[in-house]
């Protein structure tokens, strides 16, 4: 492939936790696609292991070692990349942990723990980013969520609950960003790495080899990006995830709501006509217009 049809060339990705498993996936793809990469991982050698199979396939690579919940180590890590290559295109936030229990067996050590790995070493990594991002007003940012987060799995209650916490920050991210160029996004990825061996068969960890994932993130950190977008990739296969509103019922706002919204609930919670909120308030907005036009039918 001609250099002229790479995707991401010139572009500057740093790949947390990309030592092996999902992380390695991407940085070689990205890498693949273009992109300068960032290889970091807790462990210097397999990081750097990852970034010279880069170089021998003609691409260029850093090796950093870091822990994503070190908010010092994170910055150097930043700033050796400015160093390098003069600026910072892409985040993936991939780095993590999984302690599964079942939330009655759970430590709160253990759930604190998944937390500060997935969700603050994430919120680190981009603040470390985001000043980068701005002055430059070009960004991309893809979260590493899970269907865990999105629908819920028995034992991993701590996972679930930093995953879906992910999906909120991107929200934001993306909101606050928009003006600079930055767009977030999250992937939502079904693949056979250390941390799935075990809980699925051999015939199916064959088919969610991590590299069919990773084609992925050339749609969500390319020029052409969109933002807010929750991709669900595994085995070739991908979707998209929303978190819908649907349209509600005034139920209103007396002593009797609680009974009235009991017997009302199929109709409440029907997903015809759902909407996907373009900003939080959007919620309250149509809860006070509903509230008006009530009042205004009342008067009628």
């Amino acid at each position: 492939m001609g250099h002229e049809t790479l995707p991401l060339r010139g572009r500057v990705a740093i790949v947390t936790g990309a030592g092996g498993g999902l992380g390695r996936a991407h940085a070689l793809y990205l890498a693949k696609e273009g992109a300068r990469v960032v290889v970091n991982d807790l462990a210097l050698p397999a990081a750097e292991q990852v970034a010279l199979e880069i170089v021998e396939n003609g691409g260029e690579a850093l090796a950093i070692a870091a822990s994503v919940t070190d908010e010092t180590a994170v910055d150097a890590m930043v700033r050796d990349t400015i160093d390098a290559w003069g600026r910072i295109d892409i985040l993936v936030n991939n780095a993590g942990i999984l302690r599964d229990k079942s939330f009655a067996k759970m430590s709160i050590d253990d759930f604190r723990l998944v937390v500060d790995v997935h969700l603050m070493g994430a919120a680190i990594c981009c603040k470390a980013v985001w000043e980068v991002m701005r002055a430059q007003q070009y960004g991309r940012i893809v979260m590493t969520t899970s269907s865990s987060g999105l629908w819920g799995n028995f034992g991993q209650a701590n996972y679930g609950a930093a995953k879906m916490a992910l999906v909120g920050l991107m929200q934001t991210l993306a909101i606050e960003g928009e003006k600079y160029g930055i767009r977030v996004n999250s992937l939502a990825p079904t693949a056979a790495t250390q941390m799935t061996q075990g809980v699925l068969s051999e015939q199916s960890l064959a088919a969610l080899d991590p590299a069919c994932v990773s084609p992925g993130l050339l749609a969500l950190v390319g020029d052409p990006a969109p933002t807010r977008a929750i991709l669900c990739a595994g085995a070739g296969h991908f979707a998209n995830a929303e978190i819908t509103l649907s349209n509600g019922a005034f139920i209103g706002r007396d002593s009797d709501a609680g009974r009235r919204l009991t017997a009302e609930w199929a109709s409440v919670t029907e997903q015809d006509g759902a909407i996907v909120p373009t900003y939080g308030f959007m919620q309250a907005e149509r809860e006070v217009a509903s509230a008006a036009n009530d009042e205004v039918a009342a008067n009628l």
